[in-house]
């Protein structure tokens, strides 16, 4: 079987369109790969983000950088809660657990 390289749905093996995101699949063989991408896996780069919580944590930039605006603000007003949530975030990046607005893991690579 294939998967769809931009948003991993399973395709047939002639197929020449994907049916979900309407990527064109003809001729073009990087549009195509052997595995499925990871639905769970956030787009956002772990590492950035690790880097951002490092240097600028208690600005909040690490979670406006995944799309968490909200809190991103509450961590700016509060200077990162007087550096104890950015210590948190810091270790939920290391630990691997850390999510973007949607809900999907970033994953540090």
């Amino acid at each position: 079987m294939k998967y769809c390289s931009h948003c991993g749905v399973e395709l047939h093996d002639n197929a020449v369109m994907c049916v979900k995101c309407g990527c064109s699949l003809s001729g073009a063989s990087q549009q195509v790969q052997q595995q499925p991408i990871d639905p769970m896996v956030s787009d956002k780069s772990g590492l950035v983000a690790l880097l951002l919580c490092f240097f600028v944590g208690c600005l909040g930039i690490h979670r406006f950088y995944v799309g968490k605006v909200g809190s991103g603000i509450a961590q700016l007003l509060t200077c990162g809660g007087c550096g104890i949530w950015t210590l948190i975030d810091l270790i939920v990046i290391v630990m691997g657990n850390f999510t973007d607005s949607d809900g999907k893991k970033l994953k540090l690579q």
